[in-house]
C-alpha cells in the first residue's frame, strides 16, 4: 500500500517531521503561498499548519483527498471548521502543549507591566536615569481577573497565586467546582470587571468571543485597570483599548497579538502604557517541540482511523 502524503505549509520543528515521516511521505513548505496551496493540495492526506497558513473554503473544495488537517497549537480560527465539516475533513490541534509557555509569557508581561520594565530599560539605553519617575506597584495584594479559565487560564492562575494575587475568572464552559480546583473564584463578566486590578483574556476567537472587550466593557471595569491579551487578536476592540487609555480608564495594556498581524505601528502600539511583543508568546523550544510531537502524532493517529486526543471536528 503506498504511503499517505501530508504536507507541512507552517514551520514545525524536526523532531514532528520525524515522526511523520516514519508512516507517510512528507513535504515541507513552511512559506508555501496561499495561491500554491491551492495548486497542490489535492495531492495530500493531510495537512500539517500553525497560525500562519489559512485553511480556507476554498482550499478544503480544493483537497479532493484531503482527511485531516493539524493545527499544531491552540486556536483555530485560521480553519474554516464549517467547511472541514461540510468536507468530512477532522481536524485536530495541541492544547496543551503551549500551556507553559503562554503562562509564563502573560506573566512576564503582568510584571512588565506593573514595574514599567520596559520604559525604564529604553530610559538607561538612552542614557536617562529615571528613578523618580517610574514608581510601580506589587502583585501582592492584587485582584487577578481571568477570562477563560482552561489549560492556560488555570496554569496563570496558578502562577499568580505564588505572588499573593487574589484570583478571579469567568468562564461560561467550566463548573464553578472545577474553576475552584483550579485555584479561581468564579465571578460574574460584571463583578471580574469592577473587582479586577489586572485582567487576562485566554479565551478563543469566534462570534461569540469578537470583540469581547468593547468600550462598554472597558467602561464597567475598575479605572486604572491592567489588560493583558496573548490568546488571539479580535477579543479587544483596539480603538476602544486606545481611548481607555488615553482617557487614564485603563492605566496599561500588554499585547502579543493583535486584529491584524503584524499590526504595523499603530496609535495602539506606539502607546507608552502599552507593551507590544510580536505573537511569542508561544515562542519557546520546549513548547515548539512539544507541539510538533503532539500534532504529529494525533495526526497520524487520524489516518489510521484511531482514536483522538483532540478532535475539533
Amino acid at each position: 500500500m503506498s504511503k499517505w502524503k501530508i504536507l507541512v505549509s507552517d514551520k514545525i520543528p524536526e523532531n514532528g517531521i520525524r515522526i511523520l515521516s516514519t508512516a507517510a511521505e512528507v513535504e515541507y513548505k513552511p512559506s508555501v503561498s496561499a495561491e500554491d496551496l491551492l495548486d497542490i493540495i489535492s495531492d495530500f492526506d493531510a495537512l500539517v499548519v500553525r497560525s500562519r497558513t489559512r485553511v480556507t473554503a476554498d482550499v478544503f473544495a480544493a483537497a479532493s483527498n484531503l482527511k485531516v488537517v493539524g493545527r499544531a497549537g491552540v486556536g483555530v480560527d485560521n480553519i474554516d471548521l464549517a467547511s472541514a465539516q461540510s468536507y468530512n475533513v477532522t481536524v485536530v490541534n495541541t492544547p496543551s502543549a503551549t500551556t507553559i509557555a503562554v503562562a509564563e509569557h502573560t506573566l512576564a508581561l503582568m510584571l512588565g507591566l506593573i514595574r514599567s520594565a520596559p520604559q525604564a530599560d529604553a530610559g538607561m539605553k538612552s542614557g536617562r536615569w529615571l528613578k523618580k519617575h517610574l514608581m510601580g506597584s506589587e502583585l501582592s495584594g492584587k485582584v487577578l481577573g481571568i477570562i477563560g479559565v482552561g489549560h492556560i487560564g488555570a496554569a496563570v492562575a496558578q502562577r499568580a497565586a505564588a505572588f499573593g494575587v487574589r484570583v478571579i475568572g469567568y468562564d461560561p464552559n467550566v463548573s464553578d467546582d472545577v474553576m475552584r480546583r483550579r485555584g479561581v473564584e468564579p465571578a460574574a463578566p460584571e463583578e471580574l470587571y469592577a473587582q479586577s486590578d489586572i485582567i487576562s483574556l485566554h479565551v478563543p476567537l469566534n462570534p461569540s468571543t469578537r470583540n469581547m472587550i468593547d468600550g462598554q466593557a472597558l467602561a464597567q471595569m475598575k479605572r486604572g485597570v491592567y489588560l493583558i491579551c496573548t490568546a488571539r487578536g479580535g477579543l479587544i476592540d483596539e480603538t476602544a483599548l486606545h481611548f481607555a487609555l488615553v482617557s487614564g480608564q485603563a492605566a496599561g495594556a500588554a499585547l502579543d497579538v493583535y486584529a491584524q498581524e503584524p499590526p504595523g505601528l499603530t496609535a495602539l502600539v506606539a502607546h507608552p502604557h502599552v507593551i507590544a511583543t510580536p505573537h511569542i508568546a508561544a515562542q519557546t523550544k520546549e513548547a515548539q517541540a512539544r507541539a510538533a510531537a503532539d500534532v504529529a502524532e494525533e495526526v497520524l493517529a487520524a489516518l489510521r482511523g484511531e482514536s483522538l486526543r483532540w478532535k475539533i471536528v
